[in-house]
């Protein structure tokens, strides 16, 4: 080999050696996450949507949301519990496989019934509670439930931050009421896009609002 193509050589293994270094320390010391606040919302099945607001009923799109084919309806129902209700909550669409109630712990104190702290999809063995839709009344078994704070990540997220799939971790949020969020759920989909989701009484005891950004500072084995 001549001296030309051995430095040539060289200069590309090179190149190629500090790209890869370079790769690795940005993943290593990503740390920013969006945050979001969920205010209280209700996902309906297809059969409770058509007993609420009537035969072969279609949501109404007000707006798209974060997450990709998410999106809040103009719809909203009334949640009534043993002691008061709740009403205009807002219905998030596409349709779901199970009716779905989320509130805050406060919300839950308003109308009597005390929600667990679950995550979101996991009802089975949750309270139940009644919506009040404009064609009528529904009674869930279960369905109610506080989600458990969490974040949304694409795999390409994901490998960045150096997580997997329901890994634990603790996100940092700097303010003049500072926190940190432990215990907070890493949920990996193509289908998602990166953002913590938390609702208004973790919002207002931080004094933060959607939009800030938290800091991942550390993870643990779930």
């Amino acid at each position: 080999m001549d001296q030309q193509k051995l430095i040539q050589l060289i200069t590309e293994t090179v190149k190629e050696t500090i790209e890869q270094s370079s790769g690795s320390f940005q993943r290593l010391h990503k740390t920013d996450i969006p945050i979001a606040v969920s205010n209280r919302h209700v996902h309906l099945s297809s059969e409770d949507l058509e007993w609420l607001f009537g035969r072969n009923y279609e949501l109404t799109k007000l707006k798209e949301l974060s997450q990709p084919g998410q999106f809040a309806a103009k719809e909203t129902v009334t949640i009534i519990g043993p002691k008061g209700k709740l009403p205009n909550v807002r219905i998030l669409g596409p349709s779901r496989g199970k009716t779905q109630v989320e509130i805050s712990l406060t919300d839950g104190f308003i109308i009597g019934t005390q929600p667990p702290v679950k995550l979101s999809g996991d009802i089975n063995g949750t309270p139940g509670v009644i919506i009040q839709g404009p064609r009528g009344q529904l009674k869930i078994k279960e369905g109610l439930i506080c989600a458990a704070r969490h974040i949304h990540m694409h795999p390409t997220d994901a490998d960045a931050f150096g997580v997997t799939n329901g890994d634990i971790v603790k996100i940092g949020v700097d303010g003049k009421r500072s926190i940190i969020f432990d215990k907070t759920l890493i949920r990996v989909s193509p289908k998602y896009r990166l953002e913590m989701h938390i609702d208004f009484d973790e919002a207002n005891a931080a004094n933060l609002k959607s939009g800030t950004i938290g800091k991942l500072i550390r993870t643990e084995l779930s």
